[in-house]
C-alpha cells in the first residue's frame, strides 16, 4: 500500500533536515568525530535539527534565488557556522577551516542549487573568485576521504547533462545580467526520498511537481510501505506541513 505527500520546498528542507539527524554516518560523526554544516538555507534546518533549537535561518544564507524585483536584503550570511566535535558544538571556527582538519568517517554538508538525481551529479553555482566554500574545502575532504554530503531538495532537480552545462557556461565571454560558475559534485545527495528512507522502512518515489497557491515548487512522493510504517510518516508529515515558507515571520 502507499499514501501520496506533498511538500512546499520549506517542508521539504524540515523533513532533509530530520531525515539528516537521524542518518547513521552523522549519528556515528556526532558521537566520536566532526560534522560541519557549511552556511545554506537547507543546512539551516539541519543546524536546527542537530542543535535542538531554533535558529535565526535568514542570518544563513548564502546564495540566493528570488523574483526579479524582490527584496531579499534581509537574507544575510553573519550567524556563526554550526560546527560539532564528538557531539559538542565548536565555535570561532568556519566550516572551511574545519575542513582542513576533518577525517574519514566525518561528516561535511553543503547545500546545492541543482541536482540531477539519476545521474547522481549536484550542480553548485559559483560566484566567489576562488570558488567559495567548495573551491576552499574540497582538497581537503578529499584528501581525508572526508564524507561530503548534499542535502538537497527534488525541486531543484535539473534535467539533462550538468556536466556539460558547467563547460558550456566556462566558455570565454560576458554574460547579460549576472554571472556564476556552475561547480559539479558527486558528493553524496541526500534528498526527500534519502529522509522518509532513513527514518521509516519505506520507499519513496517522487510522481509530480509544482502547484498553485503557495505550493509552486512543491514536490509530491508517492511513498510504499507496510500500515504502521506509512501510519508513521503520515504523522511526521502532517507535522510538518505546519512549517511556514523561509523567511516567513
Amino acid at each position: 500500500m502507499h499514501i501520496q505527500i506533498v511538500l512546499t520546498s520549506s517542508q521539504s528542507k524540515r523533513l532533509i533536515a530530520k531525515g539528516i539527524a537521524s542518518w547513521e554516518p552523522i549519528k556515528q560523526a556526532m558521537r566520536s568525530g566532526t560534522v560541519a554544516v557549511a552556511k545554506g538555507t537547507t543546512n539551516a534546518y539541519i543546524a536546527e535539527e542537530l542543535l535542538g533549537e531554533k535558529l535565526d535561518k535568514t542570518h544563513y544564507v548564502t546564495g540566493r534565488t528570488a523574483p526579479a524585483g524582490v527584496d531579499t536584503s534581509w537574507a544575510k550570511a553573519d550567524a556563526e557556522e554550526v560546527i560539532f566535535k564528538n557531539g559538542e558544538r565548536v565555535t570561532g571556527k568556519t566550516a572551511v577551516e574545519t575542513a582542513g582538519e576533518m577525517k574519514a568517517g566525518d561528516v561535511f554538508l553543503k547545500g546545492a542549487n541543482a541536482v540531477n538525481y539519476d545521474a547522481g551529479h549536484v550542480g553548485i553555482l559559483i560566484a566567489h573568485p576562488t570558488g567559495g566554500t567548495m573551491g576552499a574545502a574540497l582538497g581537503g575532504l578529499v584528501t581525508r576521504r572526508v564524507r561530503l554530503v548534499h542535502p538537497v531538495g527534488l525541486e531543484k532537480s535539473v534535467p539533462g547533462d550538468l556536466l556539460y552545462a558547467a563547460r558550456r557556461m566556462g566558455e570565454e565571454g560576458d554574460a547579460l545580467g549576472a554571472a556564476y560558475g556552475l561547480w559539479i559534485s558527486q558528493g553524496e545527495i541526500f534528498t526527500e526520498i534519502e529522509a522518509l528512507e532513513t527514518l521509516y522502512d519505506v520507499e519513496a518515489l517522487p510522481i509530480a511537481a509544482g502547484g498553485i497557491g503557495g505550493a509552486e515548487g512543491s514536490v509530491t512522493l508517492a511513498v510504499f510501505g507496510e500500515k504502521t510504517e506509512l501510519e508513521k510518516v503520515h504523522a511526521l508529515v502532517t507535522g510538518i506541513q505546519k512549517e511556514p515558507p523561509f523567511g516567513a515571520k
